[in-house]
């Protein structure tokens, strides 16, 4: 199993979904690529250590020159019973011992697939990642968070911050953000949306439950 870092895992979302600036300064870092991930990390000249999927959205030639440059791949047919992102993150489980798996092309697009990766932590195969998975795009950054008192930073470029129970929760306190909540209870999916930071650094705590933390910002398209 190898030692990293950082694992970082590009899968099929939308393009212009990507910040591609991020993605070429993490060049060198390790990459796992699922379906049309690996042809778009091959494109930006960033050879992924596997590729796996079904590649049911890559042509013919496409699949070809990621046969030519990535020595570990695994195809899949379309019906199976994992998506490509679970795959992607069995792979990373099963070949890596990681501090943090960042995740690129996992929102906008198919509603159910942005579910799904949103929802992928909560099963019991993937939950060893759970406090170590990121999903990135241009405006977004999730991080998942189990029972326990928090310190978190500001990102930058960020203005806004969400708190997402997935689970039901019990004693959700957000202490010094700009809305505080004192000693939430619920037991269904709530996003307290459209928060703030007050400082650079802001602290939250909850006893029982899993929640993600959304920083995001606006962001403009060209069209």
């Amino acid at each position: 199993m190898k030692e990293v870092s950082v694992v970082n895992l590009m899968v099929g979302g939308p393009d212009e979904q990507i910040p591609w600036d991020e993605v070429e300064k993490k060049a060198d870092q390790t990459w796992v690529a699922v379906d049309y991930g690996a042809v778009r990390l091959l494109r930006h000249g960033i050879i992924p250590d596997y590729a796996l999927g079904d590649f049911d959205s890559s042509t013919d030639q496409e699949r070809s020159k990621v046969k030519a440059a990535v020595d570990n791949i695994q195809q899949f047919p379309p019906e199976k019973d994992y998506t490509d992102t679970q795959l992607g993150l069995l792979t990373i489980q099963r070949e890596y011992q990681y501090g943090q798996v960042v995740v690129y092309g996992a929102t906008g697009g198919r509603l159910d697939h942005l579910l799904a990766n949103i929802f992928l932590p909560l099963a019991e195969p993937y939950r060893p990642s759970l406090t170590r998975l990121v999903l990135r795009d241009i405006g977004n950054s999730v991080r998942y968070f189990l029972p326990g008192q928090y310190e978190i930073s500001k990102e930058p470029g960020m203005k806004y911050l969400a708190f997402v129970n997935l689970t039901p929760v019990e004693g959700l306190n957000l202490l010094d953000e700009k809305y505080p909540l004192s000693n939430w209870n619920c037991d269904y999916p709530v996003s307290w949306t459209s928060n703030e930071f007050r400082g650079e650094k802001n602290h939250f705590s909850l006893k029982k439950g899993i929640i993600a933390v959304v920083q995001c910002k606006d962001v403009e398209y060209l069209i």
